[in-house]
């Protein structure tokens, strides 16, 4: 059954990933969506505008109106909103019929608003899929790979993430994201939940974002340190101030060592990954094509369509990433709104 599309917020995510990469994947299997034009509203009437002039996009001013153009039974809502207040937003759109969703990470800023959402998807008829690309990619495909079949590596001992970017621009234009740990760290949480299954929060950290004569708190970085039930040490470290960009993954083993590099940004889809072992100390690398987006969003609107298999994310294991760093902002919060921070066992 092709498939309508419906983007709620046109932000970063919606007009600057979500759109892009749906066009991308309509050409790739057009069977898998329907012909008419992509519904798109936003609750700011200057995103509404910048996007009315977009070939192939309709932009209505209310969700009633997007209701009036659509057949909830057939129609995929991207929610591109921010995790605040994301429980709110779903409860309308089941109100006006709407049951296939397709949520940007994180799921939600807090506890109250997860459990909120988790008995809303829950309802009978509702289909519920969190983006999730890097559980879509190639590289992170060749390391479950690697954990899984072992080959003379040994046992999984540790993993390693940096996520690094400057983000300065952003975190001063909006405020949809309350720390640093809802922004780039849900991407590889998700992933070491994947390679090593449940975790705790050992030790957290996080730094204020100053730019500018302006101090933003706990929007300058963060670092989450987990440990993993089979005794895998984990630990996801973010800078949003830092110069240069990297997403480098390290998978250490009793025999060998795994390091991955993600894509850094939209504009170049190969991810790289080098694989060293005492036999072979300078180890090989390997540099492949991830269009991590675009293989997600397949995937997605194949099970939505109940063509292939499952989505590669699934609803409980994003449920239990925001569990996770509600755990960690928690352990990073200043013990009142103007004391100093405190340092964490295990933090740096």
């Amino acid at each position: 059954m092709p498939l309508r599309t419906m983007v709620l917020g046109l932000g970063r995510a919606g007009a600057g990933l979500h759109l892009p990469v749906l066009a991308k994947a309509r050409d790739l299997r057009p069977r898998l969506f329907a012909p008419e034009p992509v519904i798109a509203f936003d609750r700011d009437p200057a995103e509404r505008a910048r996007a009315a002039g977009d070939t192939g996009l309709s932009v209505v001013d209310s969700l009633a109106r997007a209701r009036e153009s659509l057949d909830p039974e057939r129609t995929v809502v991207h929610i591109c909103t921010p995790p605040l207040a994301r429980a709110e937003v779903v409860a309308e759109l089941l109100r006006l019929g709407f049951r296939r969703l397709l949520l940007e990470k994180p799921l939600a800023a807090g506890p109250r608003d997860l459990a909120r959402l988790v008995e809303l998807v829950g309802r009978p008829g509702v289909q519920a899929a969190v983006v999730a690309p890097w559980l879509a990619s190639t590289l992170t495909d060749r390391l479950i790979a690697l954990v899984e079949e072992r080959p003379g590596l040994g046992a999984l001992r540790q993993i390693s993430v940096v996520q690094d970017k400057p983000r300065f621009q952003r975190t001063l234009a909006t405020s949809g994201h309350p720390t640093a740990f809802d922004i780039e760290i849900p991407h590889a949480l998700g992933v070491l939940l994947r390679l090593a299954g449940d975790a705790e929060v050992v030790g957290a950290s996080c730094t204020d974002l100053d730019v500018d004569g302006r101090r933003l708190p706990r929007l300058g970085g963060a670092e989450v340190r987990l440990a993993h039930r089979d005794g895998v040490l984990g630990d996801i470290r973010s800078d949003l101030t830092s110069p240069v960009r990297e997403r480098r993954i390290t998978l250490g083993f009793d025999g060998g060592t795994a390091v991955g590099h993600y894509p850094a940004d939209a504009g170049d889809h190969y991810a790289q990954l080098r694989l060293t072992t005492p036999e072979c100390p300078a180890g090989d690398r390997e540099v492949f094509r991830d269009d991590a987006l675009t293989a997600f969003m397949l995937r997605a609107y194949a099970d939505f369509a109940g063509d292939d298999g499952p989505c590669p994310t699934d609803f409980a294991r994003q449920a239990r990433v925001v569990g996770l760093l509600t755990d960690a902002k928690n352990l990073a919060a200043p013990p009142d709104a103007s004391g100093p921070r405190r340092e964490l066992a295990g933090a740096r």
